[in-house]
């Protein structure tokens, strides 16, 4: 039967799973040091992935096990264990002790997947096997689900541990085992490269830029800013998936709103415009000053650069700042050049800087005010063949306040934006993100909508570590 809505039926574990898969050679046995960079508070999750698969590309359960060991035995840490050291500080724990398989039944089709794929929903979870866990240390690094579909097609579903690898670490372990699936005999285009002391702290540290991404302010009640905060309203709110796919020719559109005074990238042009129609949609007070928080690669950034195949986490938050008038009262220009002041600050000084400054585990992630957005859409994520052909969909197993720019399937150049927000908001932030995708070219799509709220209180969550 079809499926009616976008409520998954119930996964039918097979039997005897979930399974361990453990690397097919030895590995080495030793404690691995983790950086500032990976065990921030702020990654103590899972980055979840979704794959579907329509049957004529799919490979059998035994295949993906197999080539799971064999890759394994390179990415190691992924078998270990995280654990943790002296000071709130984790480390990896590298026992082979291995990674979790699980394989399992849906009675749907591939086609009636993808009716709902563009707004994932909570059923969605019922694809990955959720560890019962005390807490985050008690969930493997690896977790994959692989769910056979009716019609022949599967749902590949990974979860692998935000503190080991960044994106472009998922992506290139993804890839490391779909090759050895592909061409079992063969090396990996990419050896990974597990020592993380290139970015070790100074020692004395030394701090010496701002680093606004990052608090330690506690609010009083005589300051100003502890009457708003977007963390505790987003928390205190049903929240609905917002997606929006961006073609190219939208994205140039974007873009020609900051030209000929200001040439940006597309990234700029969209995080700015993501950005504005989020604190547009939220109705804030025009004094407030709001940040944009969004992830940028810093492995060539460094002096010397960081090898490639490091495997670890070798990003940095940007921060742009801006009060809310600015940025709501006018076109991109204002947002387009607070990210650009942002990133262009993102030097080798900087980023010792910021690492030297975790070294203070009291400082937190600054989610009071601001938007995260993570850049997924250009990471090759779309293109994970385990021989057979491209997946038929790729996307996060669910949405949440964390904005997500995502690739889209059949055409490398256009981005799809997911992010979740009030319901109270939705038809807001939905109007002003589609503002720019309608509008002709003679009015530059620019409606004011200046947002010039009562001030109310707005703040931002995450999904459970555990998916």
């Amino acid at each position: 039967m079809t499926l009616k809505s976008a409520e998954l039926p119930d996964c039918n574990l097979y039997p005897n799973q979930p399974i361990i898969v453990e690397p097919n050679a030895p590995t080495p046995k030793h404690t691995l040091y983790l950086t500032n960079l990976d065990d921030q508070k702020f990654l103590r999750f899972s980055i979840k992935y979704l794959y579907l698969y329509q049957k004529s590309v799919t490979v059998s359960s035994d295949t993906l096990k197999r080539a799971l060991s064999r890759v394994l035995v390179d990415y190691y840490p992924l078998a270990g264990r995280l654990r943790a050291a002296d000071d709130q500080k984790l480390e990896v724990d590298c026992n082979a002790q291995g990674a979790l398989f699980v394989e399992a039944f849906m009675d749907i089709t591939a086609d009636d997947f993808l009716q709902f794929s563009l707004k994932p929903n909570r059923s969605w979870r019922k694809l990955l096997y959720r560890v019962d866990a005390l807490t985050f240390l008690d969930v493997p690094p690896l977790i994959v689900q692989v769910t056979n579909l009716r019609c022949g097609g599967m749902i590949v579903c990974t979860a692998i541990n935000h503190c080991i690898c960044d994106g472009i670490g998922t992506s290139q372990f993804l890839h490391a085992w779909a090759h050895h699936t592909a061409k079992e005999n063969l090396d990996l285009p990419i050896a990974p490269l597990h020592s993380r002391h290139v970015l070790k702290p100074r020692n004395p540290p030394q701090m010496t830029l701002p680093h606004p991404q990052f608090t330690k302010h506690v609010p009083s009640p005589k300051d100003p800013s502890s009457h708003v905060d977007i963390f505790n309203f987003l928390q205190s709110q049903p929240l609905r998936p917002a997606s929006f796919i961006f073609s190219p020719a939208h994205l140039l559109r974007l873009k020609r709103q900051c030209v000929p005074s200001l040439k940006c990238t597309t990234f700029e042009a969209l995080a700015s415009h993501t950005w504005r129609s989020w604190i547009r949609s939220l109705d804030l007070s025009p004094s407030l000053t709001v940040k944009l928080l969004f992830s940028v690669n810093v492995r060539k950034k460094l002096i010397p650069e960081i090898p490639q195949g490091y495997y670890g986490n070798g990003f940095v938050l940007g921060c742009a700042l801006s009060t809310v008038k600015d940025l709501v009262s006018a076109n991109l220009h204002h947002g387009v050049k607070s990210v650009q002041i942002a990133k262009s600050a993102l030097d080798d000084g900087y980023v010792r800087s910021m690492i030297d400054l975790l070294e203070d585990k009291t400082l937190k992630t600054d989610l009071s005010m601001s938007l995260v957005i993570s850049q997924w859409a250009k990471l090759g994520l779309e293109d994970l063949d385990f021989g057979k052909g491209k997946p038929l969909h790729m996307g996060p197993l669910a949405s949440d306040v964390y904005c997500l720019f995502l690739p889209v399937i059949g055409d490398v150049n256009a981005v799809r934006v997911l992010v979740s927000v009030p319901e109270s908001v939705l038809e807001k932030f939905e109007y002003y993100m589609n503002e720019c995708l309608d509008y002709k070219e003679e009015n530059n799509g620019d409606h004011n909508g200046n947002g010039n709220g009562n001030g109310n209180g707005y703040g931002i969550h995450r999904e459970n570590n555990n998916g």
